[in-house]
């Protein structure tokens, strides 16, 4: 399928996993009610895992799940929602967590239907913050690295459902 380029250990993802439980806290530490953590499914599960364990506040968790890449390793035009939070978030702080942001058509769609709910708030934290096939333009509020190109695979990121068991992050070449 192809040859894996290390590019991001497992000890730097625990690391900045770290930083960004105690820039998430920190930031929602004037809310009383529990932070909505919203995993968008399968890609973000490891990472959201890890993640809300290293925020030291209260959260409820939920999920969604949207593709825009089915089998294929580039993203196709039409985004697919197949599964709904359970749970209201009217006037809740809500917190988006995505494996990563490519075109950035997945992450605007999912905010747009979550805004309409009526949230108090809706942030994004994404694990990639990817910006080689940026198209449209969308505020990442938190993420865990930047990369600027390459297909990327492990820690939960796939080709075609494979690699996601990997304990770093690779390029896929």
């Amino acid at each position: 399928m192809g040859e894996l380029k290390e590019l991001i250990s497992q000890r730097k993802i625990r690391q900045r996993l770290e930083g960004l439980g105690e820039e998430i806290t920190r930031d929602y530490q004037h809310i009383e009610d529990p932070l909505v953590c919203i995993c968008v499914l399968k890609g973000a599960t490891i990472f959201f895992s890890d993640l809300i364990r290293e925020i030291k506040r209260d959260v409820e968790i939920d999920f969604v799940r949207l593709s825009s890449y089915g089998d294929a390793t580039s993203p196709s035009d039409r985004v697919n929602f197949t599964k709904d939070i359970e749970m209201s978030i009217k006037n809740r702080h809500v917190l988006i967590i995505e494996d990563i942001v490519d075109t950035g058509a997945t992450i605007a769609y999912l905010k747009k239907v979550l805004l309409a709910r009526g949230p108090a708030s809706v942030r994004i934290c994404a694990l990639i913050h990817k910006v080689e096939r940026r198209a449209l333009e969308v505020d990442i509020d938190y993420f865990g690295f930047k990369v600027e190109k390459g297909f990327l695979v492990g820690y939960g990121l796939d080709c075609a459902e494979r690699y996601r068991n990997l304990k770093g992050i690779y390029e896929l070449v």
